[in-house]
């Protein structure tokens, strides 16, 4: 097998934290901050002022609330004006590696981050992003990743950021896949699973190939998939943000399911 160790990304320098300051905020806040130490990477906090609220005083306030987040923390700030959705998708282009994200789950999030738009901006995002609720462990460990076999064309990217954050963290990656009676995966869907095994295999990540029959009447993968991440005691689900074209029909439906999921597991999203 060909080494894919000349492949792999520059080491992460700077993670990008969008706040709107409310308690899911700071729990994607925490997250950033345990991940640049395990990564010896910084933070950006990246706070948008929407068209409606900007004004001297809601910038003074943005300002100081930034202010007070990042003076004890040696993070940096990045204090922007417009479409919340699309600043914090052109901010993720500008040198970042990795974003952090929080989710008000099925509730949404304030900046437009309502429902959906949480899948919107991680597909926008120029960088892997991880989706936490405020409700998600405080204890960022990332010792079990459960990565679905994905049929996307290209899934590199998103074996990246797993690799990165396995090889730091000491994780266990599961390649997870579930048998459905009668259903045969497609040709790339068992090229993809080898491809990541290989991989994982290549990089010297502890790994483990889990096949799991059917147990939910569903035609997605989302519902399964939680609750085996749930029962198997995993710190994250690594997922392709872009639907494949094999269950594009129900894919965006699905996605946000594992992002809103209700145990607060968090989501590691490949562009």
């Amino acid at each position: 097998h060909a080494t894919y160790l000349s492949t792999l990304p520059p080491p992460m320098n700077d993670i990008l934290c969008p706040t709107d300051f409310t308690p899911a905020s700071e729990t994607a806040l925490h997250y950033a901050a345990a991940l640049s130490n395990k990564l010896n990477a910084s933070v950006t906090l990246l706070h948008v002022v929407a068209k409606e609220d900007r004004n001297e005083a809601a910038l003074r306030k943005a300002a100081e609330l930034m202010g007070a987040h990042t003076s004890d923390r040696g993070m940096k700030e990045v204090l922007r004006q417009g479409d919340p959705l699309k600043q914090i998708a052109e901010e993720s282009g500008q040198g970042h590696a990795l974003m952090v994200v929080a989710t008000h789950g099925l509730r949404g999030l304030r900046q437009s981050l309502l429902g959906a738009d949480i899948l919107k901006l991680v597909r926008r995002s120029a960088v892997p992003a991880l989706v936490v609720q405020e409700k998600s462990p405080l204890a960022v460990n990332m010792k079990r990743i459960v990565m679905p076999v994905a049929a996307h064309a290209d899934i590199d990217k998103l074996l990246d950021a797993v690799c990165l954050l396995a090889r730091t963290c000491g994780s266990t990656v599961e390649v997870y896949q579930v048998m459905r009676p009668g259903d045969q995966p497609s040709d790339h869907l068992l090229k993809n699973k080898d491809h990541m095994l290989t991989r994982l295999t290549e990089e010297g990540i502890s790994h483990e190939e889990v096949n799991e029959p059917s147990s939910v009447f569903s035609a997605g993968f989302a519902e399964q998939t939680i609750r085996h991440a749930q029962a198997a005691g995993a710190d994250c689900i690594a997922i392709m943000a872009q639907a494949s074209d094999d269950h594009r029909w129900i894919a965006d439906a699905e996605k946000e399911r594992v992002l809103t999921n209700e145990h607060g597991i968090p989501v590691l999203c490949g562009v």
